[in-house]
């Protein structure tokens, strides 16, 4: 992987709200040396990085998942309630392991009891700064699933308590239409065996993290 200068010469902010769009005016070094015009390139600050996890109980064999509305599928002319994994903003006086935690508690009423690292990426290195963190999360599923969010967030989320193989079959059936939970649900198909395994024979509450 190449390591090259390059300079952010200048930096304007475009816009400033929940989120904020930058310009940034660039120059780097180019694969043969030499050094590229300063060109401009728009960026997308949602946060610097998020953090969720994949919730699998594996005494029932358990998989939670919630469902909520999402504004970028309505403004695409797409159905807005979205099955997806909690995922949150990582706060600055946070570490992503513990943002996890937290976001899965508002979200769910869940506990997180051990954590397993899934990935860490950009989202979309091309227009945005958001970091992701991804991690599989051990629970103790609820019988049935409930509504939970934070009112001053205007979170509406509903929990799906589902079987494991249920959550793998709509994955195979294009089900899930964000990137985070499909990227998650493939891990847990080569994994769901020796994780569950795994969690069955920790001691409950010990964390791996």
């Amino acid at each position: 992987m190449s390591l090259k200068k390059f300079n952010i010469l200048l930096r304007e902010v475009l816009f400033q709200g929940y989120f904020r769009v930058d310009r940034l005016h660039v120059q780097h070094e180019r694969f043969d040396g030499t050094l590229s015009p300063v060109f401009t390139r728009e960026i997308f600050h949602r946060s610097h990085s998020v953090a969720g996890a994949l919730l699998f109980d594996p005494q029932h064999d358990k998989v939670v998942l919630i469902e909520q509305m999402r504004i970028a599928p309505a403004a695409a002319g797409m159905n807005p309630w979205i099955m997806e994994m909690p995922m949150g903003m990582v706060d600055a006086s946070e570490t992503p392991e513990q943002a996890t935690r937290r976001e899965v508690f508002e979200e769910t009423g869940c506990e997180v009891l051990d954590l397993v690292p899934i990935a860490k990426y950009f989202s979309s290195p091309g227009g945005t700064s958001e970091y992701v963190y991804l991690y599989a999360g051990r629970i103790v599923a609820p019988t049935e699933g409930g509504t939970f969010g934070m009112e001053n967030e205007n979170e509406d989320i509903k929990v799906h308590v589902l079987d494991a193989a249920k959550a793998i079959s709509m994955l195979y059936a294009n089900a899930f239409t964000d990137a985070q939970t499909i990227i998650a649900m493939q891990w847990f198909v080569t994994h769901h065996t020796d994780l569950r395994s795994r969690w069955l024979v920790s001691d409950v509450g010990t964390p791996i993290i």
